[in-house]
């Protein structure tokens, strides 16, 4: 659940950044706790306390963040390297 709403929150902050390291930095943060999540949801369907289909569908969620959030984390690093 820790990781899981980081995510928003670290977005969140990011978009309130003082700079463009700043934002960068915490779009980067919260791509790790998104794989930390798919880690946990990973972990949660293979001790099925999750059941098959619930955990799936939020791996397929969290996969999707992690897209986004990399997409943004490269468009960043070249705009800061320009």
């Amino acid at each position: 659940v820790r990781s899981g709403t980081a995510i928003g929150a670290l977005v969140e902050e990011a978009i309130g950044g003082q700079s463009g390291k700043d934002f960068y930095a915490k779009i980067t943060i919260a791509y790790k706790e998104a794989r930390e999540t798919k880690y946990w949801l990973r972990l949660l369907r293979d001790t099925k306390l999750l059941d098959s289909r619930q955990s799936d569908e939020l791996i397929n969620d969290a996969e999707e963040l992690l897209r986004i959030i990399g997409a943004i984390q490269k468009t960043m690093k070249t705009r800061l390297n320009s």
